[in-house]
């Protein structure tokens, strides 16, 4: 990707993806957004690098007796062919991420239609949050709405604004319970976003929220 990012992940946040302690949802964004982004990619090898002198500092722990076979016994699996990690859509396919297909098991996006043209293709849905694709036609506005937990968005293909600026390509865009929006998508060509919640939105129409339940968003 030539153009520079100019929305990151939160250095809280690649520091939590670095340590393994994000949901799903949230890591497969943070995954998805440091492989299009080169300064992210650089924090993300720092915090691993800290966390390797941490660990090499860190005093001896005791294990139990059967640890080391049972590693070896790991050791012995055959590892998984490079045709198996295409199968399994490792790869990244035009606008998509290689952790993107993956969560799609490297099959096109399964788009379901949520009104006004918009539509969802859900990724993930479980008590640790959600993760969607989502794709709103050119010039649309989604429903205005806030957030009763925090909201990742990573765009994929065209770009977006609200009240707090404009967003393309690799920029993310973080939003909680202090921010109530209308995201509206650029002229030209469908915007199209990897979104991750830990919870659901709050929308100020009815006709989103009595929709909200069968669309689980």
């Amino acid at each position: 990707m030539s153009r520079k990012v100019t929305h990151h992940l939160p250095p809280a946040m690649l520091a939590q993806y670095a340590a393994g302690r994000l949901s799903h949802a949230f890591s497969v964004l943070a995954a998805a957004h440091v492989s299009l982004c080169r300064d992210c990619r650089d924090q993300l090898a720092a915090h691993e690098a800290a966390a390797g002198l941490l660990l090499e500092e860190a005093a001896p722990a005791a294990v139990s007796e059967d640890l080391l076979p049972r590693l070896l016994a790991r050791l012995e699996e055959p590892a998984a062919s490079q045709d198996q990690q295409v199968e399994d859509g490792a790869r990244p396919s035009g606008i998509y991420p290689g952790p993107v297909m993956m969560a799609l098991k490297g099959r096109p996006p399964r788009w379901r239609h949520l009104g006004s043209g918009i539509r969802q293709a859900l990724l993930h849905h479980g008590p640790g949050g959600s993760l969607r694709l989502l794709s709103v036609p050119a010039g649309r506005p989604v429903p205005r709405h806030t957030h009763r937990g925090t909201e990742f968005t990573l765009v994929l293909q065209g770009g977006f604004h609200d009240e707090t600026g404009h967003f393309s390509v690799g920029d993310v865009e973080v939003a909680d319970a202090r921010l109530e929006h209308t995201p509206t998508a650029d002229p030209g060509e469908a915007c199209i976003c990897l979104a991750a919640t830990d919870a659901p939105l709050r929308f100020s129409g009815i006709v989103p929220r009595l929709l909200q339940p069968l669309f689980r968003i």
